[in-house]
């Protein structure tokens, strides 16, 4: 996914004829803004990357369907970046990034579904940045990565505030009591900062994601770049850190990569293993060609891990297996994902891609399979 260069998962078939070439090399050459539809009958054929999860390469001249073979969710989809989703009763809602700069209607925009497919906005958190936030991080422009979880009878939205290439950062909590905009007690509390950065410190303190455990405890896992992804753990009671348990765990650092292009964490608990998905590489590219953003997952059996991909290797020694990345002709830089598990209706993940070639962030709502207990992104 390299300047559109292919990037294929191991054991992912690779059949991609010249006409595919050619086209390539035309959208590359004339940047047109072309309807993901349409992009996507022009590569029919194209495999992209997708885990196997054991599955053999062959030799088949037939195309299964992938991420990116074909598009149908509508509405309200993009530009969306860092998305986090829920269930309340029938309805989903989708949080993510103030995507088009400084908040003009509001902050934090939120995204409604009944069916996962259509969705409308339902919103913000927020009529603007609240101003402790603001008074902390100099120059900030709009919120990032906002996650929403359910514990203790409310409904939790972690958020980041920071600026890009800073480490200048916090990360801040909002309640709810409900989701449901025609309730009458819908109103979102800012709770203020649950933790911060400063440019001395070795972690940047964005990218806040919750797991509420089986057993009722929280932790909030959160990082990006510096000395990579880490963990905390929440008061359930609070919402804040837990005094209890001062100990900062360090799930996941690529020390041998530049800079350590690690963020994005998502982390659940699905059957004997603790799942954490990380997005690598750099996201925001101006050119959508460059951006090299791509999601990974490793698994433990804790919730700080020790964490390893499908080889083996420790997330802490920068291991990741590859679960999604971009293509190169009609999508780009898959990341910010957050992992959803539905017993009701099926676990899912979602995440953003940018459209090629325009640029801009869409919305991506996938199913989530567990095969050989690793999760594989269904299209």
């Amino acid at each position: 996914m390299r300047n559109g260069t292919y990037q294929l998962m191991p054991g992912s078939p690779a059949v991609v004829d010249l006409e595919i070439l050619l086209f390539k090399s035309l959208v590359f050459k004339s940047r047109r803004i072309i309807a993901p539809a349409a992009l996507a009958l022009a590569v029919l054929g194209l495999v992209f990357l997708s885990t196997t999860c054991g599955g053999g390469s062959g030799n088949s001249t037939s195309t299964p369907p992938t991420v990116f073979s074909s598009y149908d969710l509508t509405g309200a989809i993009t530009p969306v970046r860092d998305p986090s989703v829920i269930r309340q009763n029938s309805s989903y809602y989708a949080f993510s990034t103030d995507a088009d700069g400084p908040p003009v209607n509001g902050s934090l925009p939120i995204l409604c579904s009944t069916n996962r497919v259509a969705w409308t906005s339902c919103g913000y958190v927020f009529s603007q940045i609240p101003q402790w936030v603001t008074a902390q991080v100099p120059g900030i422009v709009g919120l990032w990565a906002p996650d929403i979880s359910y514990f203790n009878g409310l409904f939790h939205i972690y958020y980041a505030g920071s600026t890009f290439g800073s480490n200048t950062s916090v990360i801040g909590l909002a309640t709810n009591t409900t989701l449901d905009q025609t309730d009458p007690s819908y109103q979102w509390v800012d709770q203020g900062e649950v933790l911060g950065s400063v440019s001395s410190d070795d972690f940047n303190a964005i990218d806040p994601t919750i797991l509420v455990d089986t057993d009722g405890s929280v932790w909030l896992t959160y990082g990006s770049y510096w000395t990579g992804i880490k963990q905390r753990q929440i008061d359930p009671t609070t919402g804040f850190l837990l005094a209890s348990n001062p100990t900062v765990y360090s799930l996941a650092y690529r020390p041998n990569v530049q800079y350590d292009p690690i963020e994005g964490s998502s982390l659940v608990h699905k059957g004997n293993y603790y799942y954490l998905f990380v997005s690598f590489d750099n996201c925001c590219a101006a050119d959508p060609y460059q951006d090299t953003y791509r999601i990974m997952v490793g698994r433990g059996s804790t919730p700080q891990g020790p964490f390893t991909d499908m080889n083996g290797t420790a997330m802490m020694q920068g291991g990741g297996t590859q679960l999604l990345a971009g293509n190169g002709v009609t999508w780009n830089g898959p990341g910010g994902e957050t992992a959803y598990l539905d017993s009701q209706n099926g676990d899912i993940i979602v995440f953003h891609a940018i459209q090629l070639p325009d640029g801009a962030a869409y919305l991506f709502v996938n199913s989530l399979t567990w095969p050989n207990d690793w999760p594989q992104i269904q299209p």
